[in-house]
């Protein structure tokens, strides 16, 4: 069944139409190029004041050991979420360490969907269920445009995908999840 329709029928907005920032930029690429040289001003790549560290779970309420947890020497119960936190947070997890395919992480630090889904749960934010959930969200959508993917993974690892095309699959995923 077509996504718009399954959408129709629960009653949510299409889906299928996604903003597409590709457009905005090829638009300001053709402004751009019609302005005199003068009025271009050139900036460096890299700030030379530094780069200030981005925290992937910046507001989020991170576990807690109680003084139990500190006298058995066990971990901290997880921070709930829903699957939507929990799909967002990949994103944001992947945003600021990379994502890498035909690996669960490479030696750089990168993660594939399911390596950074390992690591947002080793965090300590959400269940394995919460994991489980998430997947299958995504798998709904993989299936939805293709059929023949059998795992997220498997689409993860295909030939040609790019970190813009996982992070716009986790968008559309997490707004799923919250409607």
């Amino acid at each position: 069944m077509p996504a718009t329709r399954t959408a129709a029928l629960l009653g949510l907005p299409d889906l299928a139409f996604v903003a597409d920032g590709a457009e905005l930029v090829r638009e300001i690429e053709r402004y751009l190029a019609t302005q005199p040289r003068a009025r271009l001003i050139p900036a460096p790549a890299i700030s030379t004041l530094g780069q200030a560290p981005i925290t992937w779970d910046l507001g989020m309420t991170r576990p807690q050991p109680t003084l139990t947890d500190r006298l058995l020497r066990r971990p901290a119960a997880p921070v709930p979420i829903d699957t939507a936190t929990h799909l967002r947070l990949l994103s944001r997890y992947l945003t600021v360490h990379g994502w890498c395919q035909g690996a669960l992480w490479d030696a750089a630090g990168r993660r594939c969907i399911l390596g950074a889904q390992l690591a947002v749960l080793e965090a300590g934010y959400g269940t394995p269920d919460t994991v489980m959930r998430a997947r299958r969200q995504l798998m709904e959508h993989f299936v939805a445009q293709d059929p023949a993917i059998r795992s997220v993974d498997q689409w993860n690892d295909q030939p040609g995908r790019t970190a813009t095309q996982v992070h716009r699959a986790l968008d559309i995923a997490a707004a799923r999840a919250h409607a």
